[in-house]
């Protein structure tokens, strides 16, 4: 299975992505956006930025679990990791963005 953004509506009606792996892990999740337009935009800026290494914002939790935020052009979070248990499974999803993201598919799904 190759990897995919999804589209859906959160409980506020705010549109949101995900991008999966080819194995369903989630590897990056969106803000919410007011519009469905605005949240394929965000994908698309997810694309065009995956292959650049300065996009990408490594972070540690208070609770020492590893994250990272990719961000656009302009220094805005365009997506959030989940939190990965070591430094090396943080770096491993970012390598895993940079190599899905820019062919995934996208789909509109049901929260």
């Amino acid at each position: 299975m190759a990897a995919k953004f999804e589209i859906y509506q959160d409980k506020a009606a705010e549109f949101r992505f995900r991008l999966k792996a080819g194995n369903g892990e989630n590897i990056l999740a969106s803000e919410g956006y007011s519009s469905k337009a605005a949240c394929q935009n965000g994908i698309e800026s997810v694309k065009k930025n995956a292959a650049d290494d300065d996009r990408y914002e490594k972070k540690e939790t208070a609770s020492g679990g590893f994250r990272f935020n990719i961000k656009a052009a302009n220094h805005q979070v365009i997506g959030t990791s989940q939190t990965y248990k070591s430094a090396s499974g943080r770096d491993n999803g970012i390598e895993s963005v940079k190599k899905n993201a820019p062919e995934a598919r996208v789909e509109e799904v049901d929260s």
